[in-house]
């Protein structure tokens, strides 16, 4: 069974001391692939080195809303020519977070539409964050795919269900994490059993939001096997049906990334945690 981690921060200081072992830790638990992504294009430049120097692991070259303040004004050119190089298969994250307002709106506003002109320029999927700004999430949705259309996906889905019948409306994937799995999430449930099969993916947001059974753990790419075998049940399929599934939407919509690069995967099931 081969899973994709479809959204992780691997560069992030939580993995600094033992980053090399939580990837290990995801090739024995069946992660063949990876994508880290970019949150400050000051950091950009290390997280392109670790995708160069590791098969299966790729990266996102973006800004996140919490980081938009600084980043306000920015040229979707200097998205575009981090681009180039081929590890790089995805722009964001980007978006609107109306939760914690690290970044004034109308900055978050503004570095979202030059991710959405960069991904409309290259045809790279956006990587859209939402937490907190359902209405004005669905509003620049609406109108910069009506300036033409760029591939995508929301990412650690916890929005209203409207927001991701937009997303699915243009073409768009969506992205479940952990959180699909708390107890409070019944919302996100019911939005991850009417995802259609072909718009599904999965991802662990590490070091974010362990799934159950290892919530309150610092998170890591390994857990991307809870959370896949949590929608799988939940959607009523089997575990490697699901993982076959999301991993061929991964490769669909990140068309950039090369499926040979995948090292082996290791033993299904070899999941830190399992005896918690």
């Amino acid at each position: 069974m081969t899973l994709i981690d479809s959204h992780c921060h691997l560069d992030f200081p939580d993995f600094a001391e033992e980053r090399e072992a939580v990837i290990a830790r995801a090739r024995a638990a069946g992660i063949a692939g990876m994508l880290s992504i970019c949150t400050r294009m000051a950091d950009f430049p290390a997280i392109r080195a670790l995708a160069e120097v590791h098969p299966g692991i790729w990266c996102s070259v973006g800004v996140h809303p919490h980081e938009a303040e600084d980043a306000d004004g920015m040229d979707p050119g200097r998205i575009i020519l981090e681009t180039v190089h081929p590890k790089v298969i995805g722009i964001g994250e980007t978006g609107l977070d109306f939760h914690y307002e690290h970044s004034p709106r109308a900055a978050q506003e503004r570095v979202f539409r030059a991710h959405t002109a960069a991904a409309r320029e290259t045809g790279l999927p956006l990587i859209v964050h939402s937490r907190g700004a359902d209405a004005d999430t669905i509003r620049i949705l609406d109108e910069e795919q009506a300036t033409g259309a760029f591939p995508g996906l929301i990412h650690c889905f916890s929005a209203a269900p409207e927001v991701a019948e937009t997303a699915l409306r243009h073409g768009m994937y969506i992205s479940f994490s952990g959180i699909v799995t708390f107890k409070n999430a019944a919302q996100v449930r019911e939005v991850a059993e009417m995802v259609p099969e072909d718009r599904l993916l999965v991802e662990t947001d590490a070091p974010y939001l362990a799934p159950v059974p290892v919530r309150g753990r610092r998170c890591e790419p390994a857990y991307t096997a809870h959370t896949a075998a949590f929608l799988a049940q939940l959607r009523g399929l089997n575990a490697e049906n699901l993982a076959a599934r999301t991993t061929e939407n991964f490769f669909r919509l990140f068309a950039k990334a090369r499926r040979d690069e995948l090292p082996a995967a290791g033993a299904a099931g070899a999941v830190p945690g399992d005896a918690a």
